[in-house]
């Protein structure tokens, strides 16, 4: 057993919070411990204090990588916080086909895991434009994980992990691959950008703003400096209008933020074509 005292933990505790936003209370010394023992046995590592210096001395992104793949959590799955969806289909997708001019339509899925929220989001999309001519629609889906975003890449999914997706999307959206996996169609893959990206760049690099932004889930690994940062860069790249959805566990501190409430984990921004006051109209462009 290799173990791991204290100022070691703070040490790799603080490299991680420092450069990714994850934050690691004392409480978390166990779980890394536990997540990360067998990297350590399997590269012949003696000590936390040489794995640290590993890390610090490899330029090639793969310790850090391998580093960021054990310690954080991916749990997901289609249609997710469903209420979410239900609205964006509702509410949202009706509102930007009515007043995005240009048909230029931008959705963000930060911290996508596995890809089945991006997918999501495509096969709604492609539900609500069909047959609808000139639409740009374009997906970012992004995690700082490597494997899980080679999933989302992949597209394959097994049949137990389709379960609760409506049959038509199943059948219309999904191919077979064998008698145990399903793939998603080309048409709804093409839809979507994965890119491995750190939410802690202090400069996002994007040309445009987004329409839509999903970070659901996420900012619980944040302490509240972190959080209201990265907010203020969401609310920055956020198109006028425009909405963020976080998860449902998850709230912004009202005042703070810019955003205004709408529902559990929906915020919109100020501004639009068509922007009223979600407190005193009730139409789908607020609500």
């Amino acid at each position: 057993m290799i173990g791991i005292d204290e100022q070691e933990f703070r040490q790799l505790a603080d490299f991680i919070h420092a450069n990714y936003g994850i934050n690691l209370g004392n409480e978390k010394k166990q779980l890394l411990l536990g997540r990360l023992q067998g990297v350590l046995v399997k590269k012949n590592i003696g000590s936390f204090t040489e794995y640290y210096q590993q890390i610090m001395a490899d330029k090639s992104g793969s310790e850090v990588a391998t580093l960021l793949d054990r310690i954080t959590t991916n749990h997901t799955f289609f249609l997710r916080e469903n209420q979410h969806f239900e609205y964006l289909r509702s509410q949202v997708l009706p509102y930007l086909s009515a007043t995005v001019r240009d048909k230029d339509l931008r959705i963000w899925s930060a911290g996508c895991a596995s890809g089945q929220e991006a997918y999501t989001i495509a096969m709604l999309l492609a539900d609500a434009f069909d047959g609808t001519p000139g639409w740009n629609k374009v997906i970012l889906a992004t995690d700082i994980a490597s494997r899980v975003l080679e999933k989302a890449v992949s597209g394959i999914y097994q049949n137990n992990e389709l379960t609760g997706l409506p049959p038509a999307w199943e059948k219309k959206y999904f191919e077979k691959r064998n008698e145990s996996e399903r793939t998603v169609r080309r048409s709804i893959q093409s839809e979507i950008i994965f890119r491995k990206f750190n939410l802690m760049e202090p400069v996002f690099p994007f040309k445009k703003k987004f329409h839509v932004i999903f970070c659901r889930n996420v900012m619980i690994y944040f302490d509240h400096q972190t959080k209201r940062e990265l907010i203020g860069k969401f609310f920055n790249f956020t198109e006028p209008g425009g909405y963020l959805f976080v998860g449902h566990s998850e709230s912004l501190h009202r005042g703070e933020s810019g955003y205004d409430y709408i529902a559990p984990g929906i915020y919109r921004k100020p501004g639009g074509g068509g922007y009223c006051d979600p407190k005193k109209d009730k139409s789908f462009n607020c609500r």
